[in-house]
């Protein structure tokens, strides 16, 4: 399952088991939602919340936006019951915690085959282990359902010992081998979670250095997250004009035979036009969905 060009800026975590939040989160201008069934629920809440959650999915009345339910791992008591339980009311995503190796992945898709659950529903993979981020490329090309990695910063900054810094040095490696899966193998990629809800000016300036290692958007933990990191991950009126210009100036080149324009001082190539393209589609999409 490749990647469409689908607004992905903003995925809000919602806690499987708050009724209320789920229902407000109707409104909110969040691209996409996961339905946490994991980390959000104590576990003598896990049965209950997952009962709320398949009841939330059955409900709909999320318009646009996608529904992902993340499940517990399935060497957990709760992960085989989550699973069949996605499956059973078809969820746009299914997301899969702390995936370390691509037979996991081939498990998790042989199960949903079993359940007979709906084509349309994707599975998601958590990133988010040493071991996991390590074999990122053989977890990305394992399965005609993967649509989505999504980064665990919290969890992998623990297992390395590392520490949360502004710049995210220490993460920038694992950024950067997930990011270069997910682009080998037409996946979407969803940067980590940004901690601190009083500093708006660190959330900002995480979600603009995602953005430009390539990520699709960010997971977030707060409502209040939502519009700017959807204002950072869309494409700016000047990004979609420019976009705009340099399609039309390739194009009158080509019909001149020419494989090479300049616009604005810069060489351009069809290698920028394809980018340009992309801004183009995913500003429209944007423009759509909202």
């Amino acid at each position: 399952m490749s990647a469409t060009v689908r607004p992905r800026r903003s995925v809000l975590y919602m806690p499987g088991s708050n009724a209320r939040a789920q229902e407000k989160a109707k409104t909110l201008p969040a691209d996409a939602l996961i339905l946490d069934l994991e980390d959000a629920v104590a576990p003598d809440a896990k049965a209950a919340a997952r009962e709320q959650v398949c009841a939330t999915v059955r409900g709909g009345g999320f318009g646009s936006k996608e529904l992902v339910i993340r499940i517990n791992a399935l060497d957990t008591p709760w992960g085989m019951d989550d699973l069949h339980a996605a499956c059973a009311v078809g969820p746009d995503a299914i997301l899969v915690p702390k995936v370390e190796s691509a037979w996991q992945v081939t498990d998790v898709e042989r199960l949903m085959a079993q359940y007979r659950t709906p084509e349309r529903t994707a599975i998601w993979c958590m990133m988010e282990t040493p071991l996991g981020i390590l074999h990122a490329e053989e977890i990305a090309r394992m399965s005609r359902h993967l649509a989505c990695l999504v980064m665990g910063t919290s969890d992998l900054t623990k297992d390395l010992h590392a520490q949360h810094t502004a710049l995210r040095l220490p993460m920038l490696t694992s950024l950067g081998l997930c990011v270069l899966a997910a682009r080998a193998y037409d996946l979407a990629i969803l940067d980590g979670v940004y901690l601190d809800l009083k500093d708006e000016a660190g959330f900002r300036a995480a979600c603009q250095q995602g953005r430009e290692l390539g990520f699709d958007g960010k997971t977030l933990i707060h409502p209040t997250q939502v519009e700017p990191c959807n204002e950072i991950f869309a494409p700016s009126p000047d990004e979609v004009a420019q976009a705009h210009k340099i399609i039309k100036a390739f194009a009158a080149a080509e019909k001149q035979g020419k494989a090479v324009v300049v616009v604005d001082g810069k060489m351009v190539e069809n290698l920028h036009v394809e980018n340009a393209k992309h801004v183009v589609t995913l500003a429209d999409a944007i423009a759509k969905m909202h």
